[in-house]
């Protein structure tokens, strides 16, 4: 009788504890809301009493995009070895989508942004922070991926401070066509890398153009003429929300872009062009209603997700090039 009693006692612990590691897997697996930018810097600025900077916007924005990789439901859970998350993959590509773009902007803005030519010192805190952003985000002990970021948020902090200590000019945010150029060609090589991937969930021939253009181009090693690309069936949604995370992520970059480079978009009539991409990059953020991530033929009876992807964000390339072209004009 005792035996009875404590097998389906611990048959019921077994299955509550299932569904407890399930429902948790599933409230994780939510997708963070977009951010207000506006209303953040507002806040900030309010709470240390300063005026927003040049600068002072497309930093509050790094910093936001940054903590919420951290701070949202769940945490970060790239790293985890324990259940649930050591079973979830959606969230975890999402992550590694938005850190891409995070990673590109604490690079530009290293090396670009902060900086008034190629011969001018680097900013210590940007110099500080943008390495640590680089940690493998699978990193889970000494040091943790956690950890590291935790250390870069903290010295972006100490950069925006300086931007908007009126008595220090140790700390500058240069808003020129020429850095937002660089940043923006950054950002196409990304989406387009994505676009490709995206595209491959269906499979397709396509013919080797890599020296196309110069015919004294050469490349290490001879590849051949035509090439099969496909994402392999257990990869496809693992593509599709790493590109929804990065997609996440850009959107507010551009957003706080819109502001700092305000003038310089006036001056070349191109805020127009911004807020299309932004657009576009909002309908990649609609909910996904399906239960999985299909992988339907191009033109067969279920839908591709992926497809539907590669379409926005190759539709926002396109603009981001076209943008691109518009600021090098005199």
């Amino acid at each position: 009788m005792t035996t009875t009693f404590s097998t389906k006692t611990i048959l019921s612990a077994c299955i509550g504890f299932f569904f407890v590691l399930y429902f948790l897997g599933v409230y994780w697996s939510f997708e963070p809301d977009q951010i207000d930018i506006r209303s953040e810097v507002t806040q900030d600025a309010t709470a240390a009493n300063v005026v927003p900077v040049i600068g002072y916007t497309t930093t509050t924005t790094l910093i936001r995009v940054t903590e919420t990789l951290l701070n949202k439901p769940g945490g970060y859970l790239s790293n985890d070895a324990l259940p649930p998350s050591l079973f979830l993959d959606n969230i975890p590509s999402w992550e590694l989508g938005a850190l891409e773009m995070v990673r590109d902007m604490a690079l530009v803005m290293r090396q670009e942004f902060s900086r008034s030519q190629s011969q001018s010192l680097e900013n210590n805190h940007l110099k500080i922070a943008q390495p640590q952003l680089n940690i493998s985000h699978t990193s889970w002990a000494m040091p943790s991926a956690e950890g590291e970021y935790g250390k870069a948020i903290k010295e972006l902090y100490a950069y925006r401070a300086a931007l908007s200590d009126v008595n220090t000019q140790g700390a500058q945010f240069y808003a020129r066509s020429d850095n937002l150029r660089d940043w923006i060609g950054e950002v196409t090589k990304r989406l387009g890398s994505y676009s490709q991937r995206l595209s491959a969930s269906v499979g397709r021939d396509q013919i080797n153009i890599d020296l196309a253009g110069d015919d004294a181009a050469q490349q290490s090693t001879n590849t051949a003429s035509s090439l099969e690309l496909k994402t392999s069936w257990w990869q496809i949604d693992n593509e599709f929300y790493e590109a929804r995370g990065a997609c996440w992520a850009l959107l507010h970059f551009l957003k706080a872009v819109e502001i700092d480079f305000n003038d310089v978009l006036e001056k070349k009539n191109a805020k127009v062009s911004v807020q299309q991409i932004i657009r576009e990059l909002e309908a990649s953020q609609e909910a996904v209603w399906s239960p999985m991530i299909l992988n339907g033929s191009g033109f067969g009876v279920l839908a591709n997700h992926s497809l539907v992807m590669a379409n926005y964000i190759s539709r926002a390339n396109a603009a981001l090039i076209d943008l691109n072209d518009l600021l090098s004009q005199g």
